[in-house]
Protein backbone atom coordinates (compact mmCIF):
# COMPACT_ATOMS: atom_id res chain seq x y z
CA UNK A 1 0.00 0.00 0.00
CA UNK A 2 2.88 2.46 0.90
CA UNK A 3 4.58 1.84 -2.38
CA UNK A 4 0.93 2.52 -4.45
CA UNK A 5 0.79 5.57 -2.34
CA UNK A 6 4.22 6.77 -3.14
CA UNK A 7 3.53 6.10 -6.83
CA UNK A 8 0.41 8.15 -6.65
CA UNK A 9 2.55 11.50 -4.87
CA UNK A 10 5.06 10.80 -7.70
CA UNK A 11 2.51 10.82 -10.89
CA UNK A 12 0.30 13.99 -9.44
CA UNK A 13 3.99 16.08 -7.88
CA UNK A 14 4.14 17.97 -11.19
CA UNK A 15 0.71 19.38 -11.29
CA UNK A 16 0.92 20.49 -7.02
CA UNK A 17 1.47 23.94 -6.05
CA UNK A 18 4.43 24.68 -4.47
CA UNK A 19 2.76 24.59 -0.41
CA UNK A 20 1.32 21.41 -1.71
CA UNK A 21 4.36 19.49 -2.67
CA UNK A 22 5.83 20.59 0.87
CA UNK A 23 3.29 18.53 1.96
CA UNK A 24 3.79 15.52 -0.40
CA UNK A 25 7.52 16.03 0.24
CA UNK A 26 6.83 15.92 4.50
CA UNK A 27 4.75 12.87 4.10
CA UNK A 28 6.78 11.08 1.61
CA UNK A 29 9.69 11.03 4.49
CA UNK A 30 7.54 11.19 7.36
CA UNK A 31 4.40 9.04 6.52
CA UNK A 32 4.48 7.23 9.55
CA UNK A 33 3.91 10.25 12.03
CA UNK A 34 1.98 11.98 9.12
CA UNK A 35 -0.75 9.68 9.28
CA UNK A 36 -1.79 10.73 13.55
CA UNK A 37 -1.32 14.25 12.84
CA UNK A 38 -4.50 17.19 12.39
CA UNK A 39 -4.23 18.67 9.74
CA UNK A 40 -3.76 21.86 11.76
CA UNK A 41 -0.50 19.84 13.29
CA UNK A 42 0.73 18.96 9.79
CA UNK A 43 0.78 22.26 8.19
CA UNK A 44 2.31 23.87 11.68
CA UNK A 45 5.20 21.03 11.09
CA UNK A 46 5.49 22.24 6.84
CA UNK A 47 4.78 25.50 7.29
CA UNK A 48 1.48 26.19 5.55
CA UNK A 49 -2.11 26.62 6.64
CA UNK A 50 -4.52 24.13 7.70
CA UNK A 51 -6.58 24.74 4.96
CA UNK A 52 -3.70 24.36 2.77
CA UNK A 53 -3.60 20.99 3.87
CA UNK A 54 -7.10 20.31 3.61
CA UNK A 55 -6.92 21.30 -0.13
CA UNK A 56 -4.00 19.27 -0.65
CA UNK A 57 -6.12 16.24 0.24
CA UNK A 58 -9.01 16.84 -2.19
CA UNK A 59 -6.21 17.79 -4.92
CA UNK A 60 -4.51 14.49 -4.80
CA UNK A 61 -8.22 12.97 -4.79
CA UNK A 62 -9.37 12.30 -1.61
CA UNK A 63 -13.24 13.58 -0.18
CA UNK A 64 -10.90 15.47 2.53
CA UNK A 65 -8.47 15.44 4.93
CA UNK A 66 -10.33 12.91 7.18
CA UNK A 67 -10.17 10.30 4.07
CA UNK A 68 -6.29 10.83 3.76
CA UNK A 69 -5.55 9.96 7.34
CA UNK A 70 -7.62 6.99 7.73
CA UNK A 71 -5.46 5.78 4.29
CA UNK A 72 -2.44 6.51 5.80
CA UNK A 73 -3.23 5.26 9.29
CA UNK A 74 -3.99 1.81 7.48
CA UNK A 75 -1.03 2.11 5.84
CA UNK A 76 1.25 2.48 8.66
CA UNK A 77 -0.20 0.39 11.33
CA UNK A 78 0.11 -3.18 10.20
CA UNK A 79 3.74 -2.93 10.02
CA UNK A 80 4.94 -0.09 12.35
CA UNK A 81 8.15 -1.53 14.43
CA UNK A 82 7.96 -1.10 18.44
CA UNK A 83 10.36 1.66 18.16
CA UNK A 84 8.18 3.19 15.48
CA UNK A 85 5.10 2.99 17.74
CA UNK A 86 6.55 5.15 20.43
CA UNK A 87 8.10 7.81 18.23
CA UNK A 88 4.54 7.98 16.89
CA UNK A 89 3.13 7.70 20.64
CA UNK A 90 5.48 10.55 21.45
CA UNK A 91 3.76 13.53 18.85
CA UNK A 92 0.77 12.51 19.17
CA UNK A 93 0.81 12.07 22.88
CA UNK A 94 3.21 14.93 24.15
CA UNK A 95 3.32 15.71 27.84
CA UNK A 96 2.23 14.58 30.76
CA UNK A 97 -1.41 14.39 31.02
CA UNK A 98 -1.65 10.56 29.30
CA UNK A 99 -4.40 9.70 31.33
CA UNK A 100 -7.04 12.22 29.61
CA UNK A 101 -5.25 11.60 26.10
CA UNK A 102 -5.32 7.86 25.97
CA UNK A 103 -9.10 7.87 27.62
CA UNK A 104 -10.13 10.33 24.90
CA UNK A 105 -9.08 8.36 21.81
CA UNK A 106 -10.43 5.12 23.39
CA UNK A 107 -13.93 7.21 23.79
CA UNK A 108 -13.16 8.20 20.23
CA UNK A 109 -12.82 4.45 19.17
CA UNK A 110 -15.89 3.34 20.74
CA UNK A 111 -17.85 5.57 19.17
CA UNK A 112 -16.59 5.19 15.63
CA UNK A 113 -17.62 1.89 16.09
CA UNK A 114 -20.77 2.22 17.66
CA UNK A 115 -21.50 3.65 14.35
CA UNK A 116 -19.66 2.21 11.77
CA UNK A 117 -20.01 -1.96 12.49
CA UNK A 118 -22.62 -3.60 10.46
CA UNK A 119 -25.45 -4.69 12.47
CA UNK A 120 -26.47 -7.47 9.70
CA UNK A 121 -23.20 -9.01 10.40
CA UNK A 122 -23.33 -8.80 13.94
CA UNK A 123 -27.13 -10.28 14.13
CA UNK A 124 -25.62 -12.89 11.90
CA UNK A 125 -22.92 -13.65 13.61
CA UNK A 126 -24.77 -14.49 16.91
CA UNK A 127 -27.36 -16.80 14.45
CA UNK A 128 -23.91 -18.75 13.56
CA UNK A 129 -22.46 -19.16 16.54
CA UNK A 130 -25.96 -20.24 18.37
CA UNK A 131 -25.92 -23.22 15.61
CA UNK A 132 -23.07 -24.42 15.44
CA UNK A 133 -21.69 -27.72 16.07
CA UNK A 134 -18.63 -26.55 17.66
CA UNK A 135 -16.86 -22.87 17.86
CA UNK A 136 -13.51 -22.34 17.98
CA UNK A 137 -11.60 -19.17 18.74
CA UNK A 138 -8.17 -17.99 17.69
CA UNK A 139 -6.09 -14.73 18.80
CA UNK A 140 -2.57 -14.44 18.64
CA UNK A 141 -0.24 -12.13 20.53
CA UNK A 142 -1.96 -9.07 21.85
CA UNK A 143 -5.12 -10.47 20.78
CA UNK A 144 -4.61 -13.37 22.39
CA UNK A 145 -6.55 -11.64 25.63
CA UNK A 146 -9.03 -10.88 23.77
CA UNK A 147 -9.96 -14.91 22.72
CA UNK A 148 -9.34 -15.70 25.85
CA UNK A 149 -11.72 -13.63 27.37
CA UNK A 150 -14.55 -14.45 24.62
CA UNK A 151 -13.93 -18.29 25.19
CA UNK A 152 -14.12 -18.00 29.14
CA UNK A 153 -17.56 -16.09 28.74
CA UNK A 154 -18.62 -18.42 25.50
CA UNK A 155 -17.98 -21.76 27.71
CA UNK A 156 -21.18 -20.77 29.83
CA UNK A 157 -23.30 -20.90 26.97
CA UNK A 158 -21.87 -23.87 24.84
CA UNK A 159 -20.23 -27.10 25.57
CA UNK A 160 -17.55 -27.42 22.51
CA UNK A 161 -15.93 -24.59 22.40
CA UNK A 162 -12.13 -24.36 21.61
CA UNK A 163 -9.47 -21.99 22.58
CA UNK A 164 -6.97 -22.29 19.96
CA UNK A 165 -3.42 -21.85 21.99
CA UNK A 166 -1.32 -20.61 19.26
CA UNK A 167 2.68 -21.16 20.97
CA UNK A 168 3.23 -23.44 18.13
CA UNK A 169 2.04 -23.49 14.28
CA UNK A 170 1.83 -27.09 13.93
CA UNK A 171 0.24 -27.52 17.36
CA UNK A 172 -2.35 -25.01 15.87
CA UNK A 173 -3.45 -26.83 13.59
CA UNK A 174 -3.52 -30.28 15.10
CA UNK A 175 -5.90 -28.52 17.23
CA UNK A 176 -7.86 -27.67 14.06
CA UNK A 177 -7.77 -30.48 11.81
CA UNK A 178 -11.52 -31.71 12.94
CA UNK A 179 -13.17 -27.88 11.86
CA UNK A 180 -15.61 -28.93 9.75
CA UNK A 181 -18.48 -26.97 7.69
CA UNK A 182 -20.56 -27.21 11.21
CA UNK A 183 -18.37 -25.58 13.02
CA UNK A 184 -17.92 -21.37 13.69
CA UNK A 185 -14.61 -19.68 13.82
CA UNK A 186 -14.13 -16.73 15.43
CA UNK A 187 -10.86 -15.07 14.39
CA UNK A 188 -9.38 -11.98 16.20
CA UNK A 189 -6.55 -10.18 14.94
CA UNK A 190 -5.52 -6.67 14.65
CA UNK A 191 -2.14 -4.62 14.31
CA UNK A 192 0.45 -5.85 14.29
CA UNK A 193 -0.89 -8.99 12.07
CA UNK A 194 -0.16 -12.56 12.64
CA UNK A 195 0.87 -14.74 10.33
CA UNK A 196 -0.51 -17.63 12.36
CA UNK A 197 -3.85 -16.44 12.30
CA UNK A 198 -3.88 -15.84 8.46
CA UNK A 199 -2.42 -19.49 7.99
CA UNK A 200 -5.04 -20.65 10.21
CA UNK A 201 -8.46 -18.89 8.90
CA UNK A 202 -6.74 -20.15 5.18
CA UNK A 203 -6.83 -23.86 6.84
CA UNK A 204 -10.61 -23.27 8.33
CA UNK A 205 -11.75 -21.64 5.12
CA UNK A 206 -10.50 -24.83 3.22
CA UNK A 207 -12.66 -26.64 5.61
CA UNK A 208 -15.85 -24.74 5.21
CA UNK A 209 -15.94 -23.27 8.33
CA UNK A 210 -18.24 -20.08 8.85
CA UNK A 211 -15.17 -17.35 9.96
CA UNK A 212 -16.38 -14.57 11.92
CA UNK A 213 -13.48 -12.64 11.60
CA UNK A 214 -13.60 -9.18 14.26
CA UNK A 215 -10.54 -6.67 12.98
CA UNK A 216 -9.88 -3.13 12.10
CA UNK A 217 -11.18 -2.76 8.51
CA UNK A 218 -11.51 -4.39 5.47
CA UNK A 219 -8.07 -4.34 4.37
CA UNK A 220 -6.74 -6.42 7.32
CA UNK A 221 -5.34 -9.67 5.55
CA UNK A 222 -8.31 -11.88 7.97
CA UNK A 223 -11.29 -9.70 6.54
CA UNK A 224 -11.32 -11.73 2.98
CA UNK A 225 -11.78 -14.58 4.92
CA UNK A 226 -14.62 -13.64 6.94
CA UNK A 227 -18.52 -14.97 6.59
CA UNK A 228 -19.53 -11.92 8.76
CA UNK A 229 -16.69 -9.26 9.10
CA UNK A 230 -17.19 -7.67 12.53
CA UNK A 231 -14.98 -3.98 12.18
CA UNK A 232 -13.73 -2.85 15.67
CA UNK A 233 -11.64 0.47 15.24
CA UNK A 234 -8.03 0.23 17.29
CA UNK A 235 -5.87 2.73 18.07
CA UNK A 236 -2.00 2.68 19.44
CA UNK A 237 -0.71 4.04 22.56
CA UNK A 238 3.30 3.38 22.60
CA UNK A 239 3.91 0.20 21.86
CA UNK A 240 0.67 -0.72 23.33
CA UNK A 241 -2.31 -1.58 21.21
CA UNK A 242 -5.49 -0.21 22.48
CA UNK A 243 -8.12 -2.88 21.88
CA UNK A 244 -11.10 -1.53 23.78
CA UNK A 245 -13.34 -0.87 21.28
CA UNK A 246 -12.44 -5.15 19.62
CA UNK A 247 -13.57 -5.67 23.41
CA UNK A 248 -16.74 -3.91 23.11
CA UNK A 249 -17.95 -5.88 20.51
CA UNK A 250 -16.83 -9.56 21.74
CA UNK A 251 -18.98 -8.24 24.62
CA UNK A 252 -22.25 -7.63 22.85
CA UNK A 253 -21.79 -10.18 20.95
CA UNK A 254 -21.54 -12.35 23.97
CA UNK A 255 -24.94 -11.20 25.37
CA UNK A 256 -26.61 -11.21 22.05
CA UNK A 257 -26.00 -15.26 21.97
CA UNK A 258 -26.83 -15.85 25.10
CA UNK A 259 -29.98 -13.90 24.51
CA UNK A 260 -30.74 -16.39 21.43
CA UNK A 261 -30.95 -19.54 23.67
CA UNK A 262 -31.59 -17.48 27.22
CA UNK A 263 -33.78 -20.58 28.71
CA UNK A 264 -30.65 -22.51 28.44
CA UNK A 265 -28.61 -20.03 29.82
CA UNK A 266 -30.88 -19.24 32.91
CA UNK A 267 -30.94 -23.17 33.88
CA UNK A 268 -27.36 -23.32 33.55
CA UNK A 269 -26.53 -20.34 36.10
CA UNK A 270 -28.79 -21.69 38.52
CA UNK A 271 -27.17 -24.93 38.56
CA UNK A 272 -23.60 -23.19 38.23
CA UNK A 273 -24.71 -20.74 41.60
CA UNK A 274 -25.53 -23.85 43.56
CA UNK A 275 -21.93 -25.46 42.45
CA UNK A 276 -20.45 -21.98 43.56
CA UNK A 277 -22.47 -21.34 46.74
CA UNK A 278 -21.20 -25.55 47.58
CA UNK A 279 -17.61 -25.09 46.90
CA UNK A 280 -16.86 -21.37 48.15
CA UNK A 281 -15.72 -19.97 44.72
CA UNK A 282 -17.32 -16.45 45.20
CA UNK A 283 -16.80 -14.50 48.33
CA UNK A 284 -19.53 -13.92 50.04
CA UNK A 285 -20.62 -10.54 52.63
CA UNK A 286 -20.24 -12.84 56.15
CA UNK A 287 -16.51 -13.79 54.75
CA UNK A 288 -15.82 -10.51 54.05
CA UNK A 289 -16.78 -9.31 57.68
CA UNK A 290 -14.77 -12.04 59.26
Amino acid sequence: MAENFQKHIESVYGNLSKGHKKIADYIKENYEKASFMTAASLGKAVGVSESTVVRFAANIGFEGYPELQKYLQEMVKSHLTSVQRMDVAASRFGGDDFIDKAFMADIEMIKSTRDSISREAFIKSAEAINKAKKIYILGVRSSAALASFAAFYFRFLYENVVLIDTSASSELFEQMFRISSEDVCIAISFPRYSNQTVKALSFAKDRGATIISVTDGERSPIASFATHLLVAKSNMVSFVDSLVAPLSVINALIAACAKGKSQDVYKDFEALEKIWDEYHVYRTDGEDRK
